[in-house]
C-alpha cells in the first residue's frame, strides 16, 4: 500500500482524484468534525441531518454511505462510526481499519482518500495510526493507494517515521 497526504481542506479535497473518500463519526460529535464536519458543510448540513433524524449515530460498527456528487469530486462518502470520542483507543482504531479495508474491497475500490480514525482529535498518534495501517493491510493487496487526510506537522511525521522504519529493517 501507497500512502499519500492531503490537508484537510476542501479547496486541497476537491483535487484528490479517486472515487471514495473515508471519514469517520462518534457517537458524542454534533455537528460533525473533521472531514465529515467539511463534507457536511459542503452538502449543506445533509450529514448533521442523517445524525439528527437518528439514520446514523456513529456507533462502533456503523458505516453510512452518501453520495458525494455532484457538490464533492468523490462518487462515493463512507462514514465510519467510532462509538464515544472517550471510550476511544487503539483496539478501537483497529477495529475501524479493518473494517474500512473490507469495505473498501466490497466496493472495490483500490485506492481512497481516508481519514484515520480518531486522527481528527488526535487520539492516537500519527506514526502509530500509519504503523497499525500498514500491518492490517500487508496481507490485503487489494488496496494500492490511500491518501491520509493529515495535518502538514503529522504528514511530516509519519513520513520520517517510515524514512525511519525502512531504514530499520534493511541493517543487518
Amino acid at each position: 500500500m501507497d500512502l499519500r497526504f492531503v490537508t484537510r481542506d476542501l479547496r486541497r479535497l476537491d483535487l484528490a482524484a479517486t472515487e471514495v473518500l473515508l471519514g469517520t463519526l462518534t457517537e458524542d460529535e454534533r455537528p460533525p468534525h473533521g472531514v465529515a464536519g467539511l463534507v457536511d458543510w459542503r452538502l449543506a448540513g445533509r450529514v448533521s441531518e442523517l445524525l439528527r433524524s437518528g439514520y446514523a449515530t456513529g456507533a462502533l460498527g456503523e458505516v453510512l454511505l452518501v453520495p458525494g456528487k455532484p457538490k464533492l469530486p468523490f462518487d462515493k462518502l463512507v462514514f465510519f462510526g467510532c462509538g464515544p470520542r472517550s471510550a476511544f483507543g487503539e483496539k478501537t482504531f483497529r477495529r475501524v481499519i479493518e473494517n474500512m479495508l473490507a469495505t473498501l474491497e466490497g466496493l472495490c475500490v483500490r485506492s481512497a482518500v481516508v481519514e484515520l480514525p480518531g486522527r481528527h482529535f488526535d487520539a492516537i498518534l500519527p506514526e502509530r495510526a500509519a504503523d497499525i495501517l500498514l500491518e492490517q493491510a500487508a496481507s490485503r493487496p487489494e488496496h494500492d493507494v490511500w491518501t491520509l487526510v493529515e495535518t502538514a506537522e503529522a504528514q511530516r511525521s509519519i513520513t520520517q517515521h517510515m524514512v525511519a522504519e525502512r531504514r530499520r529493517v534493511r541493517q543487518p
